[in-house]
Parts: C-alpha cells; structure tokens; sequence
C-alpha cells in the first residue's frame, strides 16, 4: 500500500494543510510513503495549523498587547464584560487562573509537542527544519510569556512528567533550533506560510535582540545588552536583507496588510497564508474587533486605542491614518486609526443603535464606556465587493507574524544598544528610513525613548508591543485606566496554577 504522496497532500505542506492552491509554484517536497509510518505533509501540517491561534483576538495576542500602552477592550454595558478578562489584562490584575493565561499556555505547548513530534520521527531534512522553526516559535512565545518550558519527549510513556527548561536553558534551546532551521530551508518559499531562511533569521534576530531579558538574573530588569548579541542581531538582520526584502515604498504602507497583500508586499516575510476561497487564519479578527454594529462590515464593537497612543503620531504620518483606494470610497472605513464622525457606504454618515451620530471619541474608560466611545484600529481591512457589501467569512489577507520592517527597527535598535554593523549604517539612518517615507518628520537623534515610540508607531497591534515595552524597561509605567505603576514582577504571567498542580518540577513565577 505505498503510495508517493499525492499533489493534493504536497498543496496541503505548502498552504499549512488547509489553504487554496491558486497562488503556489507546484514544488515537491521529497517522495514520502503514506502507510508506512513516515512522518511528512500531513503531521507537519497540524504544526502549522496551531499557527491559527496567533489570529484569535485573545489569548497569545491578547497577553501581548492589552496590559500595553497601545490597548484596552473597555466594558460597554453588558458587552464586553467578560468577567474582567479584558480588564484585568490591561490593569495587570491577573491571576494564576486567568482564562486567557491558561488557554494560552495549553495553544503554545501543543504546538512545542507537535513540533517535538514531528522532529523526531521525520527523515526528510527540510521537514525537520520547518518543523524545528514552528517548535522555536512557539517556545520563544512561552519563553516571552512565561519564562518557564516544560518539554516532553515524544517516546516517553503518558504517565511521566515532563521535564522544565529555565529561560536561559529554554532560549538556548530556541536559538539551536532556529539555527539548525536557519542552514536547512530555502531561500524562498512559495507564499508567507511557508517557513524560509528569512524567517529563521528574523526570529533569531528577535531572541538575540531579547536575550538579556530572558537570561537576567532579576525579572524585569535592568537589563544589560551584550555588545556579541547586538552583533548578532545585526547579522542575521543584514541576511533577511540579502534575500531581497524591502520596505513599502511612500504612500504603500497599508499593502503590507490589505486584502492583495500576498502579491503586494515587499516586506512581509512568515505569518499564515489566506485566499478568498480557503482562509485558515482570516484576519478578520483585527477589524472586526472595533467596528462598530452600524459599519461595514458589521463588527463587535470592542476594542480601542489609548489616546495618548495615537496623539504620539504626526499628523501627517500615514500610519496614522488614510482614505484606502477600493475601500474607503466604496465602504467608507479609512485605513489605521478611526476617530470622529464615521461613514458609510456611499459616504453617508452613521448613527449609534441610539440614532446619534456615530462619533469615535478619544476619552474612553475601562469599566464604563458607551459604544462610540475608543478610538478604533483598522491596520488590515476586508475587501469590499462591487455592490459596496463586504463578506468576510473569508477574507485574503495573509496575516503578518514577522515583517521586514521589525528586521530594520530591531537592527536600529542593536546598533544604539552597542552593536556594529559592517555595512556601516546608523541607527538614526535605519529609523529614518522607515519614518520618511511615512510622511514623518526625520530625527534629528536616536534615543531609546523615541525608539519605542518608533517601534509603537510602525508595529502598533502586530503583537509585539508587550514585548517591547518590557525590553526598555517601560512595561509597568502608568497608562490610561491603569494609573499606578505596577510590580515587575508582570512582566511574567503565572504559570497556570492547574500545571503548576500536576507538574512538580514547574515552579510558580514570583509575584504569584
């Protein structure tokens, strides 16, 4: 009963199991035997498949970007409620038995075990490499998240207990992965679902870049960058360039994130692919979490901006905000940040449920808004039909896990940090060269002050805002809603307490 694996199954390796063929290069990736034990398409594809997670508008996204300056998803009444889960994200109130905490954990350690899985079975080399890539990610976010791995090894009997990696054992682990990824996948690959080179050597950029806030010694900070690490960053940074990605160029911004992103964007380098036709991870999610019922498309009506957030961009930043041809004179949702009156198709002003006009506000609170209040984001958008309606049951946008952008602020950041780059560009040239375009004012200087903001202002809702804030030490600042400083100890979330029950070698994060 051997069968080499058929078109069908090799289309399901290189759309992430479940995504169209349309847009791929038919490319094989090796004969493999169905019926026989091997470990090949099929497995690798439920790898990938977790990936599908990364889209949720909670868990891993919500841990990394409610508790920021960037977001809050306010109670509205009854909507949004949630018993606190929301709430207690942003004002750093979390608990050992968090929802989101938990869920989190058990989405992120599937995929570890999967990865495992597969990597130990699997004899097709490129297998293993994308496999060790999708394992590295899942545990950098672990790592990130939690500062603890448990790891099983896949022969071990059910009933033993897996064994837990600190953070510096568990970032040298990502790091070996990656880097056995890094000489084993091609250069390119057929569309941003399938892990290549470039996304090896931008996640290593990132663990290096965050190295020293996973080895210190006391949670939180202050953090000493290695000047060897920096060099690292910088290097695999100069190897994503080499392959031939870029930045959008001035007025392109949005092409990153649109409906025809996939043979758009010059920068996006891994996420999950999407078709019309097939949409495995649909980024839908992302605007459907702040429009409003009354909008098109309809939405859920939740989350929002912090004011001093979107006060931090130049008018003139495009970022910050435009009219999108084919969306916004067809549908009237202009592109980025949402605030005032808001229009629909036909350009026709919209009301609340009320009947009064549908004014985004910038004031806004936590435990007590009113539906317009927030202001919204809409960095991806659906893709209005001809008749000026929108069905976004399945929508094409790929979604974004890793972009170029991020590689060229990461480097900037290296360099400032101590780092040196061969080619012997700046960081104020790095930075520059992503602002100018935008329409924003150049800087005059580079301070780690006005990096972060330039990060905010470039990746704003990408998931990594968390991430970053914790880096330069800012994560526990006062914001809107969450007006004291808080312990550093959050900068960690808890390992949930029913693991910490059934596991004794995990050990529960300090501050919990």
């Amino acid at each position: 009963m051997k069968k080499n694996i058929s078109k069908a199954i090799i289309c399901g390796i290189a759309c992430l199991t479940v995504a169209s063929c349309a847009k791929l290069d038919e490319k094989l990736y090796g004969s493999k035997s169905l019926g026989d034990g091997t470990i090949g398409a099929a497995e690798l594809g439920a790898v990938y498949a977790q990936l599908n997670g990364q889209t949720d508008q909670a868990n891993t996204y919500a841990l990394q970007e409610h508790p920021t300056d960037e977001m809050m998803g306010p109670t509205r009444g009854t909507d949004w409620g949630d018993f606190g889960t929301w709430r207690k994200l942003h004002t750093h109130t979390w608990t050992p038995s968090h929802n989101q905490v938990n869920d989190t954990w058990d989405q992120l350690n599937i995929g570890v075990f999967r990865a495992t899985q597969v990597i130990s079975k699997s004899t097709d080399v490129q297998i293993k490499a994308e496999a060790s890539f999708l394992r590295a990610y899942f545990m950098f976010q672990v790592v990130d998240l939690y500062g603890q791995q448990p790891f099983r090894d896949p022969d071990a009997p059910t009933s033993s207990i897996p064994t837990v990696m600190s953070r510096t054992e568990a970032t040298d682990f990502i790091i070996k992965d990656l880097e056995f990824a890094e000489a084993n996948l091609p250069a390119t690959s057929a569309n941003i679902g399938i892990a290549n080179k470039a996304a090896a050597d931008a996640l290593l950029a990132k663990v290096y870049l965050n190295k020293a806030v996973y080895t210190s010694a006391t949670v939180g900070g202050p953090f000493t960058f290695a000047p060897a690490d920096m060099n690292k960053v910088i290097e695999y940074a100069n190897k994503v360039t080499a392959l031939g990605y870029s930045l959008e160029p001035a007025g392109k911004y949005f092409q990153d994130f649109a409906w025809d992103n996939s043979e758009q964007s010059h920068g996006n380098i891994f996420g999950r692919y999407n078709t019309e036709t097939n949409a495995p991870a649909p980024a839908k999610n992302r605007w459907r979490m702040g429009l409003h019922y009354n909008q098109t498309p309809d939405g859920w009506n939740g989350f929002t901006t912090l004011a001093d957030f979107y006060n931090s961009f130049e008018n003139s930043d495009e970022r910050k905000g435009v009219a999108y041809p084919g969306l916004t004179d067809k549908i009237g949702l202009r592109a980025g940040f949402a605030v005032g009156q808001q229009y629909g198709p036909g350009g026709k002003a919209l009301t609340q449920r009320s009947g009064k006009p549908l004014v985004f506000t910038p004031e806004v609170n936590l435990n007590y808004s009113t539906e317009a209040q927030g202001i919204r984001v809409f960095k991806y958008f659906p893709q209005p039909k001809a008749d000026n309606t929108v069905n976004d049951d399945n929508t094409s946008n790929d979604y974004v896990i890793l972009r170029y952008a991020d590689v060229v602020l990461m480097k900037a950041e290296a360099i400032m940090r101590g780092g040196t780059d061969p080619n012997g560009q700046t960081a104020l040239a790095l930075v520059n060269s992503i602002r100018v375009p935008r329409g924003a004012t150049a800087l005059a200087t580079v301070t780690p002050a006005n990096m972060l903001a330039e990060r905010g202002r470039e990746l704003y809702w990408e998931g990594w805002r968390r991430n970053d804030q914790i880096r330069f030490e800012k994560f526990n600042d006062p914001v809107d809603q969450r007006p004291a400083t808080t312990d550093k100890t959050r900068t960690l979330y808890p390992i949930p307490q029913r693991a910490v029950d059934t596991n004794p070698n995990l050990k529960q994060n300090a501050g919990y």
